[in-house]
């Protein structure tokens, strides 16, 4: 099973939505990065469910760092982080145990695992997974930061409900970036975030879900990033993002919305600004053949409607091979794109660590001592 990511830098996670531990081990950071603990937290905050819109299952994400840390900094060897759950409904499921949901993976984990898969709230494939990788996020964010590069991501649009755009020159975007990082519902456009509130609520009441697109942007990236072919920067990063659950499309720049215009539309145009090369438009998303081009990175992710539902459906027991009815129970998110954004922000950073890494050389990010 492959459960690591990275060249320079492996991410690897563990663990199961209703086991007694999630998380991950982080294979190659640069000894002397400042962990930040009250980031770190502040991120799992920000994926955190709360209120109507979603899941009652509200995990406190009392992490521990086991190994990898030493006087409140990296040590250069492998980093273990993990997550206790504490708050699980395992009953919830047991009804279910040969009952495939619709759109999630019971059905082909049990073609995978033969029935030997912890089937409890989606085991290895649930979004509680995602916990270690925002944690490990909270020690990567502030390295890239100390490098003028900065994340960011936004609710784009959800349920049909539309969010300004990322602006195209780079002081108002990093400012916007900076507005996004204490916002529990990102979005940029006053009063959208409740338009987009009062549509999952709507939803949620009909015992559905809605999905949307979430925007990111980074800028400060150098040009030069990234390898032709198969380790382009699109490749690694649709990569980790196609890992995210839910995640069901990645768009980089102006992607399918252009794509039918003409080359003399789409083409960016390049030009001198003082001794800098930059481009008039960003419709590449600051990528040119898998490498950066030293324009802000920009790209969408498509997340789907949360795939547990209130309302009956059609299914199969993969048990007695049978076709069957269903009505799922249990504690669920109507929406989970708002909670999904920090997930998006932290495993971008992953892999611009990796890549930069590569780069420059793990000591890019150190700090002397």
């Amino acid at each position: 099973m492959k459960n690591s990511i990275g060249n320079n830098m492996q991410v690897t996670i563990f663990g199961e939505s209703h086991g007694p531990f999630i998380g991950c081990v982080l294979d190659g950071l640069a000894p002397g990065i400042k962990i930040d603990e009250s980031f770190i937290n502040h991120q799992l905050d920000m994926r955190r469910p709360s209120g109507k819109i979603s899941t009652a299952r509200v995990e406190a994400d009392q992490y521990q760092i086991v190994s990898g840390a030493f006087n409140g900094y990296t040590t250069g060897t492998a980093l273990t982080i993990i997550i206790p759950n504490s708050v699980q409904h395992s009953k919830d499921y047991s009804k279910m145990a040969t009952l495939a949901r619709p759109g999630h993976a019971d059905f082909t984990a049990e073609c995978k695992y033969h029935g030997f898969q912890d089937y409890r709230g989606g085991g290895h494939f649930s979004g509680r997974i995602t916990a270690a990788l925002v944690a490990a996020g909270g020690i990567v964010i502030p390295a890239l930061e100390k490098k003028d590069i900065f994340i960011g991501s936004h609710v784009k649009s959800c349920g049909g409900i539309q969010d300004e755009p990322f602006a195209q020159d780079e002081a108002t975007l990093k400012t916007q970036i900076n507005s996004l990082q204490n916002q529990t519902f990102a979005v940029l456009g006053e009063g959208v975030q409740d338009k987009m509130r009062s549509k999952i609520e709507a939803a949620a009441a009909e015992g559905d879900s809605v999905g949307g697109i979430l925007e990111t942007a980074v800028v400060g990236l150098p040009a030069g990033l990234g390898e032709p072919w198969f380790d382009s920067l699109e490749s690694m990063l649709a990569h980790i993002l196609f890992s995210v659950p839910a995640v069901k499309g990645v768009q980089f720049g102006a992607g399918f919305d252009l794509v039918n215009s003409f080359g003399s539309q789409f083409n960016d145009a390049l030009r001198m600004e003082g001794n800098r090369v930059v481009t008039t438009t960003n419709n590449n998303g600051g990528i040119n053949g898998g490498i950066t081009n030293g324009m802000p990175l920009i790209f969408s992710c498509a997340v789907k409607p949360t795939p547990s539902i209130y309302k009956q459906q059609q299914t199969i027991d993969f048990n007695k091979y049978e076709n069957a009815d269903l009505a799922i129970e249990g504690r669920h998110d109507p929406a989970i794109i708002h909670r999904a954004r920090v997930v998006v922000d932290s495993v971008t950073a992953l892999v611009l660590y990796d890549v930069l890494a590569g780069r420059f050389g793990t000591d890019f990010f150190a700090e002397e001592k």
